[in-house]
């Protein structure tokens, strides 16, 4: 089978289409054909050397998210057949034409969406999902700030506000990006993107906040770096930070004053490095919860471009240049 591989980090033209061995199923695996990628920065951070994938995958290989059809089955699995329309995540390697999984850790596709949407679904909505309402415990009625709105993860985890009943704040760096996401969201049926749309200028959102909320019950911030002191001024006491990235840097000062004394909460999480058992977890929390949204259309896959599955250098250009508003996905033909 053909898959990207980087044997050295660095450009998007450390990029190289090889052919290499097919992999087989276990016993408890399935294996799927892969009809479309989703790209993410995970994938850019590991092309660089910066972010290896978990132990027991291959470091040359990026690509955590997928979408294809169920091409074989193994001895024990009971959940999956062969032709099933499956999506999901991966420790890596998802950057080519077959990969194996758990039978329990893939998602069922909802029906009317393709490969290409329904590779754009997995790391944004269950990132979102699980940092605003399972680590920050965001409730109905509630602010919600979305650092780096016009993101995947971010437009996600917008949807997911208004789907459960919060309220959203969106930031980006050029109120451009927010008038065209929410001309995006108009365009495939929602009535807004978002309760308040910030322009994230250099001295910050959290006066605005403030004044114009009261303060933000729950930040869901991948930027870090600069970002993280102004994301604990626009919380109210007893808010929640939740890291899901670092893309603005790995480090930030802070006053330590503030989360004391207004019982601030700080927490850190990723998808990649969870255990197989947890992973599982939150599989079945997809079709319980997400996917009925998804069907009832009040979700909705946000795809800014598809590349074809040989175009991964292109795409990883694009993802860099930060010139998009959704997801990019590779798709085979």
């Amino acid at each position: 089978m053909r898959a990207w591989l980087v044997e050295e980090p660095g450009a998007p033209e450390a990029l190289e289409l090889k052919t290499i061995d097919a992999p087989e199923p276990g016993p408890d695996e399935i294996l799927v054909d892969v009809r479309a990628v989703g790209i993410n920065q995970a994938d850019v951070l590991q092309r660089k050397g910066g972010y290896p994938p978990p132990n027991g995958f291959d470091v040359r290989r990026p690509g955590l998210e997928y979408a294809g059809e169920v091409a074989a089955v193994g001895d024990r699995v009971t959940t999956r057949k062969v032709g099933e329309r499956v999506m999901g995540l991966i420790g890596g390697g998802s950057y080519a034409e077959q990969l194996v999984v758990h039978e329990r850790e893939a998602l069922t596709i909802p029906p009317h969406y393709d490969f290409e949407q329904a590779a754009a679904m997995p790391e944004a909505f269950l990132t979102a999902y699980r940092g605003l309402f399972l680590v920050g415990e965001l409730a109905p009625g509630q602010w919600a700030l979305v650092r780096g709105a016009t993101s995947g993860v971010g437009q996600a985890g917008l949807q997911l506000i208004q789907a459960m009943g919060a309220r959203g704040i969106a930031t980006s760096r050029k109120q451009a990006r927010l008038d065209e996401m929410e001309q995006r969201f108009k365009s495939i049926g929602f009535d807004k993107a978002y309760d308040l749309g910030l322009e994230d200028g250099d001295d910050g959102v959290a006066k605005a906040v403030q004044e114009q909320t009261g303060g933000a019950h729950v930040v869901l911030d991948f930027v870090g770096g600069p970002a993280l002191a102004d994301n604990f001024d626009a919380l109210r006491p007893e808010g929640r930070q939740v890291q899901i990235g670092l893309i603005g840097g790995r480090k930030s000062e802070i006053d330590m004053g503030k989360l004391l004394m207004r019982r601030l909460s700080l927490v850190a999480m990723t998808m990649r490095s969870l255990p197989l058992e947890r992973k599982i977890m939150l599989a079945q929390m997809f079709d319980d919860r997400l996917l009925p949204l998804f069907e009832a259309g009040k979700l909705k896959p946000i795809v800014d471009r598809a590349f074809a599955f040989e175009e991964a250098v292109e795409a990883h250009r694009l993802m860099e240049s930060g010139d998009h508003a959704g997801k990019l996905v590779l798709v085979r033909g």
